[in-house]
């Protein structure tokens, strides 16, 4: 899958683009303001009712979540209004830029699937066939589960396909890396579960990187290009996105630029960035500006203004909302009048997100390097919706109430979320606190006696016994329930 000539001469050629920085207008004084105004005005997913003080400073946040740099770029009116880096892409090192590279986990789906129906445009795929038709150097088995309904691009790029494997750790720079069908199937020296059919083509949503891992297999068989190659010619290029790649590992052209990723508790990932042969579903190196070049294609080809990848028919294909509320590889969310598109990303010591409305050319991206930033990310997000007066992302209101810290002495203590990862529960100044194995102290606050929420969508309930003993507590998070007993 390497064809390592081709590849070189591709990291040869952008390192030429690299020479130029990305070029953003000067920041006007009024910008400058709107910079500000976002740095110091970062809000929780979930607001107390009541509580006056709900907004926190960039600098103190990072610091707290142990995430050394954040890199973000705003779209405002049709245009990049301003890019700006804070902290450091490597402790100790230099400081985030405009030009520091991130890897964007799962936002390396939505360009992918461009990517896939630029294929579709030109004959060479389609969208509602067989995608063993295109397979050639793998296969996906039969399986009782399908009935016999084949599985299509449609339904693997919407995350309807009902194919497993949720998403991939990634390689250290130690470990033997797999081919691609090596990843498919399950083998070593791969260390994902073989990606097969789990539920009938059509009838569920459940998010699934394997299912993009599949497309990446007949985007190759297909074209006969390495998958980096084929990304670079047929959506990084024509857009514009010069600091951006899906090459894995990260070539040396590129690494000068590159962010050091860092566990949750402020310490580096071991062996650096990890590599990533599923480049469909996390592959991808790059910048807030770039992701906002990719932004804008879509919001001027959805108004034929700029079609350079897709037509305005595809693309509006693209973001039309189905199951689950997704489209061909974009989250779509927002009034049906005014609608946004949206993807987030995790790779192991990354974190990143970007929003944008189909319509006025606004949006926003958010990267990171350090396993803390989804929160982060997500409080920024919040920052410039309040700035930018969007329509979404606004924080909810919660209210919480008091309880007899009698009560809340019986929850102190250790519970087991899995083997060697345990949720700490204390109190502190009448304060119930908890925190996970390797992250920071998170407070919750009471819905009921036995509810708690922090503030960000999670909830935690302790259960007792029939003696009133606390026995266990359910983690309500992310569509799951985690049960922990307590040690």
């Amino acid at each position: 899958m390497r064809a390592l000539k081709p590849l070189l001469i591709l990291s040869v050629f952008c390192f030429a683009q690299l020479a130029i920085a990305q070029t953003v207008p000067a920041a006007s004084p009024e910008i400058e303001q709107h910079i500000r105004n976002v740095e110091s005005g970062l809000v929780g997913d979930i607001v107390l009712k009541g509580d006056t003080h709900t907004t926190h400073n960039l600098a103190d946040r990072m610091k707290e979540l142990n995430v050394p740099g954040v890199s973000v770029a705003v779209i405002h009116e049709g245009k990049i209004e301003w890019t700006r880096g804070f902290g450091v892409a490597a402790v100790g090192g230099f400081a985030v830029s405009p030009d520091t590279m991130f890897q964007a986990g799962s936002i390396s789906k939505p360009l992918a699937a461009m990517a896939a129906l630029k294929l579709v445009e030109q004959g060479k795929l389609s969208l509602d066939a067989d995608i063993n038709t295109y397979l050639s150097s793998w296969k996906l088995p039969g399986a009782p589960v399908t009935a016999g309904k084949p599985v299509t691009l449609r339904e693997l790029l919407t995350h309807t396909a009902g194919i497993t494997v949720h998403g991939f750790p990634g390689y250290a720079s130690n470990e033997p890396v797999p081919t691609l069908v090596q990843v498919l199937n399950g083998e070593k020296p791969a260390n994902t579960a073989a990606i097969r059919s789990e539920a009938a083509p059509g009838a569920q949503w459940k998010y699934s990187g394997g299912g993009y891992t599949i497309m990446q297999q007949a985007v190759i068989d297909v074209t006969h290009d390495p998958f980096a190659r084929l990304l670079h010619d047929t959506v990084l290029a024509p857009i514009g996105m010069t600091h951006s790649t899906y090459e894995q590992p990260l070539p040396k052209a590129f690494q000068l630029f590159a962010a050091t990723p860092y566990r949750g508790d402020g310490k580096p990932v071991q062996g650096g960035a990890h590599t990533y042969p599923e480049m469909a579903a996390a592959g991808l190196w790059t910048t807030p500006a770039d992701l906002c070049r990719y932004i804008l294609e879509v919001q001027q080809s959805l108004a034929g203004n700029a079609n350079h990848v897709l037509s305005a028919e595809m693309t509006k294909q693209m973001v039309t909302a189905g199951m689950g509320n997704w489209g061909l590889g974009l989250e779509i969310g927002g009034a049906a009048q005014d609608q946004y598109f949206s993807h987030g990303g995790a790779n192991e010591g990354f974190r990143n997100l970007f929003v944008a409305y189909e319509k006025d050319g606004d949006g926003a991206v958010v990267m990171t390097n350090g396993d803390n930033g989804g929160q982060l990310g997500d409080e920024v997000m919040h920052s410039i919706a309040a700035e930018y007066r969007w329509p979404d992302w606004h924080p909810t209101v919660r209210a919480a109430i008091q309880v007899d810290p009698k009560l809340l002495a019986g929850y102190v203590g250790t519970y087991e979320l899995r083997p060697g990862f345990d949720m700490a529960v204390t109190l502190e100044n009448g304060q119930l606190m908890t925190q996970a194995t390797g992250q920071p102290k998170i407070p919750v606050y009471a819905e009921s006696e036995t509810k708690f929420f922090p503030l960000f969508p999670a909830e935690i309930e302790f259960v007792k016994d029939d003696q009133g003993k606390i026995t266990s507590l359910i983690l309500h998070q992310g569509g799951q329930d985690m049960k922990a007993p307590k040690k």
